[in-house]
């Protein structure tokens, strides 16, 4: 898959541009294994890079004009590296000019390049193409032009022209994963201070599958920024009460439930999930540790519910993929994975059962919504780098 991918980036780049590329860029996608809404919630995320990637096929060309040429879209776009960079109605064009923008505001002193790109990552998956393409952008430039950028610096570079040049107020998860991510390990990740750790995740003789709703419903933007008023107005609360609390990290369940009368029903339930899901992210890392997959897996289980019921943001598709597989003996534990409202659900399967799996449910799911399911087996990979042939 990732040859093909190298493969076909450079024959177009040679068709465009006619001579072959100076450099292959790689740059992946990402999953979260637990840890969902709690990077604004002073929690811990556990993501990690997967096998599906952006390819950057690109060479110098001694001038200040760059063309960019988006394979699978077929659309191309010039432009001029002296010119000060603006969005566009392009967008997948903005995330590449807010990275670029940034760098030369930066004072970085960069030229002009040709590039083509292709991407194995599903769009509108919930998977971080947007990372990807931002964080291999920022990364190659770094490479070419030796501008001695960290890999943190790279991350919030693609994550202020997400926010700048795309209007996505995303958090750093996705870039962080994109940049950081190691074969066979997640990353526990603080989204406050960045601080970081690697654990150990080689899943053995089970597999990661993930299931793709095909749908995304339009209340995610609101849900979201509801959901996040929802949460102040809860902590607030809460440290009135307990003024020791800082931040859900150091709230405890008890506490929470201690407040149920005065929280009302709907910002229990928002606060509940929080400080359940943060101790359950610290959990999954135990069980990780150990290669207790049946307890992963519960654990996966039981943040779907509480995504589900308590903070109330999967939909019936999700919830149907879910409870779906919850009776499945190869299957170990599943839950929606990302904002909600739609994307994917990640499921924890005895490898070798997938093809069974996904043909069964598939038929299931067709019946009951009238969609076609797509799925996706991954493996967790390395982060963006430069592909040596």
């Amino acid at each position: 898959m990732k040859k093909k991918l190298v493969q076909s980036v450079k024959e177009h780049f040679v068709q465009w541009f006619d001579n072959e590329p100076e450099f292959v860029f790689l740059s992946p996608g990402r999953i979260n294994i637990i840890g969902e809404h709690v990077d604004y919630n002073d929690g811990y995320v556990l993501p990690a890079a997967i096998n599906k990637y952006i390819g950057f096929a690109i060479s110098k060309n001694e001038t200040s004009a760059c063309t960019i040429f988006a394979q699978d879209l077929n659309q191309s776009h010039k432009f001029d590296l002296n010119d000060t960079l603006k969005p566009i109605d392009k967008m997948w064009m903005n995330y590449i000019l807010g990275v670029l923008q940034q760098l030369k505001e930066k004072g970085f002193a960069m030229q002009g390049f040709n590039m083509v790109f292709s991407s194995t990552i599903p769009m509108g998956a919930g998977l971080s193409s947007s990372a990807a393409l931002e964080c291999g952008i920022g990364f190659a430039m770094n490479n070419m032009f030796d501008l001695a950028l960290t890999k943190i610096e790279i991350a919030l570079i693609g994550q202020k022209s997400e926010h700048t040049f795309a209007g996505v107020n995303c958090g750093i998860m996705d870039q962080f994963a994109s940049v950081f991510g190691k074969k066979n390990h997640v990353i526990k990740l603080d989204c406050n201070t960045l601080e970081y750790e690697y654990h150990q995740a080689d899943f053995k003789k089970y597999s990661l599958l993930l299931l793709d709703s095909n749908v995304k419903h339009t209340h995610l933007t609101s849900g979201y920024n509801t959901r996040r008023e929802e949460v102040e107005q809860g902590l607030a609360t809460i440290q009135q009460h307990f003024p020791e609390v800082k931040t859900f990290r150091n709230c405890t369940e008890n506490m929470v439930l201690e407040l149920k009368e005065k929280l009302g029903e709907t910002i229990f339930k928002r606060c509940h999930f929080v400080v359940k899901e943060i101790q359950r992210v610290q959990d999954a890392v135990d069980a990780l540790e150990q290669s207790d997959f049946k307890t992963l897996g519960q654990l996966m289980s039981a943040t779907h519910r509480g995504l589900s019921k308590e903070y109330e943001v999967s939909c019936d598709e999700l919830d149907f993929l879910v409870d779906a597989v919850q009776h499945e003996n190869s299957v170990l534990g599943a839950r929606m994975m990302g904002g909600g409202f739609g994307g994917c659900s990640i499921n924890l399967v005895e490898k070798g059962t997938e093809e069974e799996l996904i043909n069964r449910i598939s038929k299931q799911y067709q019946n009951q919504f009238g969609i076609e399911l797509k799925a996706y087996k991954v493996k967790i990979s390395k982060g963006t780098t430069v592909y040596k042939n």
